[in-house]
């Protein structure tokens, strides 16, 4: 049976996984990304493990700005001198496989869409929202990355800001802008500086008001959103979503008192795929290549 490596490579964590023609994932490696030791650093952690895998044809989902060739085009600081990197010949050369490489959130989105919560769906609006915040269109069953590749860029629009929150001084964003979304409702955003996986734990009021009030401003902005692309699903993922009601109770209650009537009913789902999500795109995208391959 062949196989598929499937590559997420985000500015905390990197995972390398090898997953079948069906999306089942047989074998996984996560380690921390050397986000600040540089592209070479990265991609040595990545053919550390991924050369030992059997696979036919590699996908990548990357944080950052992707064009057609697998070239970064535009990154945050969350991984340094990530921009301009040839990812896909580098990685080809080094793995001596086809490789194929997008943006993470619109790899998330092709595995969601083939075998997670928006499978069926003609349109959906896909949102991570970890270190950073992400989004991917999906439009006829196809996900859209625009002329760019910026397609879906959620996290760096401006926030829709509640009129009724009190006001605080504007966040700057990763990118270097004033406010926008990803400045508000990321992990780093909401925590702080404090390990996001223990703010639940702490349940203090501060903690509790951040989260409240990150899960407004996020539902405010997509009830915006929705409004605009009117998608058959919403579907939520990435590692802040793993805050539960906190988060996305206040984001639900925003993001249909915003939206107009009939997009505010968008089915609101958290995907499917959890944590693999990436992984399983990535590789199904490998698939969709290679099969091209052995048709021409």
């Amino acid at each position: 049976m062949s196989a598929y490596l499937g590559v997420d490579i985000g500015g905390t964590k990197t995972a390398v996984g090898l997953v079948g023609a069906d999306g089942t994932v047989l074998a996984r490696h996560v380690a921390e990304t050397p986000a600040k030791e540089g592209p070479a650093a990265i991609v040595d952690a990545v053919v550390a493990v991924a050369a030992g895998m059997p696979a036919v044809a590699c996908g990548v989902g990357t944080a950052g700005t992707v064009d057609d060739h697998g070239r970064i085009t535009a990154s945050t600081d969350s991984l340094a001198a990530w921009e301009g990197t040839d990812l896909r010949s580098v990685l080809a050369t080094r793995l001596g496989l086809p490789v194929v490489v997008v943006n993470d959130v619109h790899a998330m989105a092709v595995g969601e869409t083939v075998h997670g919560a928006a499978a069926g769906a003609r349109d959906a609006f896909v949102v991570a929202i970890g270190t950073g915040i992400g989004g991917a269109l999906v439009c006829d069953g196809v996900v859209r990355h625009g002329r760019t590749g910026m397609a879906g860029s959620i996290g760096h629009v401006p926030a829709l800001v509640p009129p009724d929150l009190p006001a605080e001084p504007v966040p700057r964003c990763p990118c270097g802008a004033l406010g926008h979304l990803e400045a508000y409702a990321s992990g780093p955003a909401i925590a702080g500086g404090a390990p996001l996986e223990r703010l639940a734990e702490r349940g203090d009021a501060a903690t509790l008001r951040a989260i409240h009030r990150a899960g407004l401003i996020l539902g405010h902005t997509l009830g915006a959103y929705v409004t605009l692309l009117d998608p058959d699903v919403l579907v939520l993922g990435g590692g802040v979503t793993g805050l539960g009601a906190l988060l996305l109770e206040p984001a639900e209650r925003a993001l249909r008192a915003q939206a107009r009537p009939g997009p505010a009913a968008v089915p609101l789902r958290t995907a499917a795929l959890g944590t693999d999500g990436v992984l399983v795109g990535a590789a199904t995208l490998a698939q969709r290549m290679a099969q091209k391959e052995v048709t021409r």
